[in-house]
């Protein structure tokens, strides 16, 4: 029988097997650079909260228990410089990903419809549009867009700090998208992730200023209306095994997104929504966490470097972006025969040809010895 299921493409991870048996073969034993997956402790504030909840014999709320929605409304208020965020404009997600995947449809976007998102990205962004037979187009800035295209635009992904490129968008940057979006009356939906892991002058805990979120006043210019920020727990908190994302914004758009949410059964967990609540709740984790990945990305860098990469943007985020000036699978295997896998940039749109994406997310040992391999292969 055929003719079944969607079309979509292979899963791109699955082009790094070889790549992974090639890795394996190193003496010292795999580094796994390459998905980002958190490697570190999930903190004991948010296991004690999991651990106390695990008495939850009833179906959880798909808007989300009020305590957490306050504890996210709380949360902007202190780390985002977002007040009074109303906790009705709130509700968690099952991680990031089942949003981005599922928004154009959450939206009744179709054919006809045209999603935009940046021009390197995650690819779940156009993935998203095809479950919504909508259009997925590239771009950085609606400008950039023919006038027919930019007529059809319903729904803007924004992604800063962006992933893989680790690019932060300013908020005068910001302001103009929204603008440009409202101009053609489009949805912004900001994916904000990394908002925690700025570096130099976006790394607060060193005088650095904060990462702008699409809510931010100077952003949003007043209003709230056509703009959600998306954002996931899992790389500040350690969470990516819990699904704990939540999005937040646009009063006019979440009782339809929360009753579409409904009917579909997406429904987090109450258990994970109460670990939300105390994560949310426990900066100092957050704080400790960031202090690791820092002196993992001050010993990983250079040695990168040495190795021929030249690093672009990369100024926030769990990774470094750069480029040998060769094909993108002969860096991903020259980094293999050092026994350390990373991603190829070409998953991230055709302007990822060239680059590679390589994660901090490794124990403090495996930086250690990527780095050292990389150093040695470089005075070899």
């Amino acid at each position: 029988m055929t003719g079944f299921g969607l079309q979509l493409p292979d899963y791109p991870w699955n082009a790094m097997a070889p790549y992974r048996e090639r890795a394996a073969r190193h003496p010292g034993g795999v580094v796994d650079l390459s998905i980002g997956t958190p490697v570190d402790p999930t903190p004991e504030v948010v296991r004690e909260a999991l651990a106390s909840a695990a008495d939850s014999p009833g179906y959880p709320t798909t808007h989300g228990e009020r305590g957490l929605r306050e504890s996210v409304s709380g949360w902007f208020a202190r780390r985002r410089g977002v007040e009074g965020l109303d906790p009705e404009a709130i509700m968690p997600t099952v991680g990031s990903k089942e949003l981005v995947a599922w928004l154009p449809t959450l939206l009744g976007l179709g054919p006809g419809d045209v999603v935009v998102r940046p021009s390197v990205a995650y690819p779940t962004y156009d993935i998203g549009a095809r479950l919504a037979h909508a259009e997925a187009v590239a771009a950085d800035d609606l400008e950039e867009l023919d006038p027919e295209v930019r007529s059809r635009v319903r729904l803007v992904w924004a992604n800063s700090p962006g992933n893989p490129t680790g690019i932060v968008r300013d908020a005068v940057s910001l302001a103009r998208l929204v603008e440009q979006a409202r101009a053609v009356g489009a949805v912004v939906a900001s994916d904000e992730c990394y908002a925690e892991l700025g570096w130099g002058e976006w790394d607060e805990a060193r005088g650095g200023r904060r990462v702008p979120s699409v809510l931010d006043p100077a952003v949003a210019g007043g209003s709230w209306e056509g703009l959600l920020s998306v954002y996931s727990l899992s790389k500040q908190s350690n969470l990516a095994g819990y699904r704990a994302a939540f999005v937040a914004g646009a009063p006019e758009l979440m009782p339809n997104l929360v009753n579409s949410r409904k009917h579909a059964g997406m429904i987090v967990p109450r258990p994970v929504q109460l670990a939300m609540a105390a994560a949310l709740g426990d900066d100092a984790h957050v704080a400790a966490q960031k202090d690791l990945y820092r002196a993992r990305r001050e010993r990983l860098k250079p040695a990168v470097e040495a190795f021929g990469l030249r690093l672009e943007h990369s100024e926030a985020g769990l990774y470094l972006w750069g480029t040998a000036g060769e094909d993108t699978w002969e860096t991903v295997g020259r980094f293999a025969d050092a026994g350390i896998v990373i991603g190829s940039g070409t998953f991230y749109g055709e302007r990822g040809e060239g680059y590679v994406r390589i994660s901090l997310t490794g124990t403090d040992e495996r930086v250690e010895a990527a780095a050292a391999r990389l150093e040695a292969a470089a005075g070899a």
